[in-house]
């Protein structure tokens, strides 16, 4: 790998800001442009700085992590924290990965290669697929899916579940095109009748997952999580 890319390191407390400086001057992927331990520092100084990728703790005074993210465009972030419970939250804005803490190096060297793929991904423009639904062609957006599952009225079709709470029915089409056309990172299949989307899922456990998604009458949307699949869906979900 010839090109590196150029990193932001933010964290409010300074001995973890320290010591993740340090593992990432260990690889070789990464060029460290400047850190904060100041949020808002960072945001006042964006205009000027030249980066590709914001590494960022979440719990932090003043603007979090979180929001910070969402004030970058075409920025990829990866989240360094404490705490699990904003993993969901964290790739609901596409984040490339959520580290807890204590980072291990092992660990963020994955999530850094995470983003170098993502960086250099010849097809990172793709956003959507066209395809044939019951009232002819659609152009469906990647980020507008939840998930996709068998038709009930005919098996041949795909029943999608869309961000808006709409459906739409796609005509003749499989799983395993639909796998090669949607990002690899951003989807699973879970069983042999449905592909989720990261971004969806609120719970798991071994053999379920709960969407943020509600039913009708606000109920909640659960769905099987195979055995034969539960193994690629945790290594998508490992935190």
């Amino acid at each position: 790998m010839d090109t590196k890319l150029k990193c932001l390191l933010l964290d409010d407390e300074l001995p973890g800001l320290t010591y993740l400086k340090m593992l990432c001057e260990q690889i070789r992927e990464v060029e460290i442009v400047k850190t904060f331990n100041n949020p808002e520092k960072l945001l006042a100084e964006i205009p000027n700085l030249d980066f590709d990728l914001l590494i960022s703790d979440i719990e932090m005074p003043g603007v979090d992590g979180l929001h910070l993210a969402g004030m970058l465009q075409d920025k990829l972030v990866i989240f360094c924290s404490a705490h699990k419970e904003y993993a969901a939250d964290a790739f609901n804005i596409d984040a490339v990965d959520y580290i807890t803490k204590p980072v291990k190096m092992e660990r963020l060297q994955k999530a850094i290669s995470k983003a170098f793929k993502r960086f250099h991904k010849p097809d990172a423009a793709k956003k959507f697929i066209q395809l044939n639904t019951d009232k002819g062609k659609t152009l469906l957006y990647f980020n507008q899916i939840e998930y996709v599952k068998t038709a009930a009225s005919d098996s041949r079709d795909k029943t999608v579940l869309l961000s808006d709470g709409s459906f739409l029915n796609l005509k003749n089409v499989k799983f395993d095109i639909l796998l090669k056309e949607l990002p690899e990172a951003d989807f699973c299949r879970i069983n042999k009748k449905e592909i989720i989307a990261v971004k969806a899922i609120k719970f798991f456990n071994h053999n379920e997952i709960v969407l943020h998604h509600l039913e009708k009458n606000d109920k909640i949307s659960t769905l099987i999580l195979s055995g034969t699949y539960r193994s690629e869906f945790l290594k998508k979900v490992k935190i």
